[in-house]
């Protein structure tokens, strides 16, 4: 007896019941959002501050790739203009973009010119606490 009815209309709920399951998955299968259907992530969008700058840059520079630095600190100068960021940093925009697009190597300087001009800047902290 399903819910509690009566044992004579047991059969009847129980079909009753798998209609209403099917229905509702067939629900749930039309409203699954598609992967292509998904909006572009944009990291830049998210970095509002120099404090999410600073912290999304020194999460990248904990993972230690170089390439990825210069690819991060290039997001980050998106999201604050690269104009912005060439003038503040005495850059032209296109040798910044150069400079900062996936795996670039740019020099130690360059890296430090921008840094500064996002408000942020590089820092050392010891590798083993004690």
């Amino acid at each position: 007896m399903v819910g509690g009815g009566e044992k004579s209309s047991q059969t009847t709920d129980i079909a009753k019941a798998k209609q209403r399951k099917t229905m509702l998955e067939d629900r749930i299968i039309a409203h699954k959002t598609r992967f292509a259907d998904l909006p572009d992530f944009d990291m830049a969008k998210q970095l509002t501050s120099e404090e999410d700058i600073a912290a999304y840059v020194t999460m990248v520079i904990e993972d230690g790739d170089a390439a990825e630095l210069a690819h991060a600190l290039g997001i980050a100068a998106k999201a604050r203009g690269m104009s912005e960021i060439a003038q503040a940093s005495g850059i032209t925009r296109e040798a910044l973009y150069k400079a900062l697009k996936p795996n670039a190597k740019p020099r130690f300087d360059t890296i430090n010119r921008v840094c500064s001009a996002l408000g942020v800047r590089l820092g050392a902290q010891p590798a083993h606490s004690s």
